[in-house]
């Protein structure tokens, strides 16, 4: 029997800074939001048009630290990954649920593989990890409870309302 293909890729701007969190275990944890637009000519106007999507990322580990420390609101990233949908109950009592990208590569695309760093000048990270493979992620996600995740990534999604990084 065939097995399903469980693939993202996406290239888009970064919608807030990195919000870096630890598991009690002291495995780091990202979440970020991501923006990707579509650009076309409506038929019957002719004016150009735009569509927003907006999609929740997810990062384990290494890659994690590193997305903390070298990417910001507005960052262009290529990132590769898996959807996964999680369920929780919120403090009503009702069921949540949230689909999400966990990343396993991630690419920083400003200015020539620099990043920026804290000082405001551009640091370049050539020689930082871009990915972890799926083993690695694997490990990492076992390690963790569901409880943990939930704890810490419970929190409703809003797009930002203003500023669209493009």
């Amino acid at each position: 029997m065939a097995r399903g293909i469980n693939k993202v890729i996406l290239l888009g701007h970064l919608g807030r800074d990195p919000d870096v969190k630890y598991m009690p275990n002291g495995n780091p944890v990202a979440n970020m939001t991501i923006a990707t637009s579509e650009h076309w000519k409506d038929r019957n106007s002719g004016q150009p048009q735009e569509r927003t999507e907006w999609h929740r990322l997810v990062i384990f580990g290494k890659l994690a630290d590193i997305a903390g420390q070298y990417l910001r609101k507005g960052s262009l990233i290529y990132i590769e990954g898996q959807l996964q949908t999680r369920k929780w109950t919120d403090s009503t009592g009702q069921d949540r649920y949230t689909t999400e990208i966990v990343v396993n590569t991630l690419q920083m695309l400003d200015r020539k593989g620099a990043a920026f760093g804290e000082n405001g000048d551009y640091e370049t990270n050539q020689d930082l990890p871009k990915t972890q493979t799926p083993k690695a992620i694997a490990a990492e996600q076992k390690a963790l409870t569901s409880h943990d995740i939930n704890a810490l990534m419970n929190e409703d999604f809003d797009a930002p309302d203003s500023d669209i990084p493009l």
